[in-house]
């Protein structure tokens, strides 16, 4: 047998140079002209594929549940792409299957058969993907409309104004989108702390592949009343989507959406002008208390509540305060601030929301959201005058934003509009698209400034009831972080 010569550098190196050589005709100049061998700056890459879960519309047989899928950008000229949601069950069919970006399409079921759904999309149809459904309940106690926004999968949520009290009925949704069972934990934190479930009904709870699973969060403390709490849901293994769905005897039903990851500051966008009922609910899940601000931003500027100035929220303990009629027929949005930047203890909080009074009372919740970042979009958006309510809010700087509404999924010309929006101010607007016919889209883009918060509110009044929802925008990621990579073949020197 012949033994191999041994490869030199040299050799090395031509060969390298040999492999790359087209990549070097083809690689971008350095900035200035220089080639230092330094990797470039990295590059914002549209993302490649988008992951959504919808939990199941309503256990009401005369629920009218409306989905709406869309992703933002121009009509596909280039590229392709594909998207699709279907029921959460094995061997499903497609419920939803959009074609191309910018133009919503849309679904409709009635009944309490209306599945949860998961989905994917890839391609021209990844960056952006939005989806949501609602549901109109006319009588019954879980009357009310429903709205929710669907949502990537994930292994860790919180619920702030959640209930185990009598006359409330919290069921928690949990859709597993992938091929693996998932298991999941729910802890209940009431005023005193951790609420002690049950032996074992909070924990090891097992969501089929494939499948959801919903849980009445009362069960889990049969001895125990309530009135609010804070839900936190992670998983020990797989990932879910997760939301509460609501029904209030004697007031309405909406759903709950987890609020943003634990922070310091927190907005609770959009609380309706004629709110007659505002409940803040608030928890702290690290060990240090929060002394907290409170501050209602509205179309003139910023102010503190009467009487709710400040709120102390002891660290494991949810906190409530009851703020009333705090917008005083303004429309506005929840800023809570800590009292002393340099004591910032993370927290969740949401609101409880109602409009109208005695019979004619309508229940909505608002978490706290995100900011709408480059881009966020609110999928299912009404036509019809005094229907659909923007809330743009700037807590902290002046910003301007672009606003763009789609065609709907009955046709119409996409319209569109630049706002700016004063540094502690919150300004509504309604916009749709001219011509429009069907659920459309509401885009919001930030030009400059910031940071903005975004939330949309869709009223569908139903016998003399201001039934409504409230939905937050929050960034769509449609883009990641892609590293420029350059050659560099003097690390076959070193």
């Amino acid at each position: 047998m012949k033994q191999r010569a041994p490869l030199t550098l040299a050799a090395v190196t031509a060969a390298l140079a040999a492999l790359t050589g087209v990549a070097a005709l083809t690689a971008p100049a350095p900035a200035g002209g220089a080639s230092d061998g330094k990797a470039a700056a990295s590059a914002r890459m549209p993302v490649e594929r988008s992951l959504l879960v919808c939990p199941g519309p309503s256990s009401s047989d005369i629920a009218e549940t409306t989905y709406t899928s869309f992703t933002p950008g121009a009509a596909a000229g280039e590229g392709k792409g594909s998207a699709r949601l279907l029921g959460a069950t094995k061997d499903a069919k497609p419920v939803l299957e959009p074609k191309e970006p910018g133009k919503p399409v849309g679904a409709t079921a009635n009944g309490a058969d209306a599945p949860a759904l998961t989905g994917s999309a890839d391609g021209v149809l990844a960056p952006g993907w939005t989806a949501q459904l609602t549901t109109k309940v006319s009588v019954g106690r879980a009357r009310g409309v429903l709205g929710v926004g669907c949502t990537a999968p994930g292994t860790d949520f919180w619920f702030p104004a959640v209930s185990t009290a009598k006359g409330r009925e919290d069921y928690l949704h949990l859709t597993n989108p992938d091929d693996a069972a998932a298991i999941v934990d729910i802890t209940l934190f009431g005023p005193d702390g951790m609420a002690k479930a049950d032996a074992g009904t909070g924990e090891n709870i097992r969501v089929d592949a494939k499948s959801t699973k919903t849980v009445l969060l009362s069960s889990l403390l049969p001895a125990t009343q309530l009135a609010d709490a804070t839900a936190h849901v992670t998983t020990r293994a797989g990932r879910v989507g997760a939301s509460v769905q609501v029904a209030e005897e004697n007031v309405g039903a909406d759903w709950l959406p987890a609020s943003t990851d634990p922070t310091g500051s927190l907005v609770l966008p959009g609380i309706p002008a004629d709110a007659t009922s505002v409940r803040l609910v608030a928890f702290v899940p690290g060990e240090e208390d929060a002394d907290l601000k409170l501050r209602l931003a509205g179309p003139g500027g910023s102010i503190s509540p009467a009487g709710s100035e400040q709120l102390h929220v002891k660290a494991g303990m949810t906190a409530v305060m009851d703020l009333k009629d705090l917008t005083r027929g303004e429309p506005g949005s929840l800023v809570l601030t800590p009292t002393d930047a340099k004591k910032a203890a993370p927290l969740v909080a949401a609101v409880r929301v109602v409009r109208g009074s005695g019979a004619k009372q309508e229940l909505g919740f608002i978490p706290a959201t995100r900011p709408v970042g480059a881009r966020a979009t609110v999928a299912d958006n009404r036509p019809e005058e005094n229907t659909t309510l923007l809330s743009l809010t700037a807590p902290s700087a002046e910003a301007k934003v672009k606003v763009t509404a789609s065609p709907g999924t009955g046709g119409g010309e996409p319209a569109s509009q630049e706002v700016t929006v004063k540094a502690g101010t919150t300004q509504t607007l309604t916009l749709a698209p001219a011509g429009g016919k069907g659920s459309y889209a509401l885009t919001v883009e930030t030009l400059s400034g910031g940071p903005v918060h975004a939330a949309r509110t869709l009223s569908l009044p139903n016998d003399g009831i201001t039934m409504f929802t409230v939905q937050g925008f929050s960034d769509d990621h449609s883009t990641v972080s892609v590293p420029k990579a350059a050659q560099d073949l003097s690390v076959l020197t070193r």
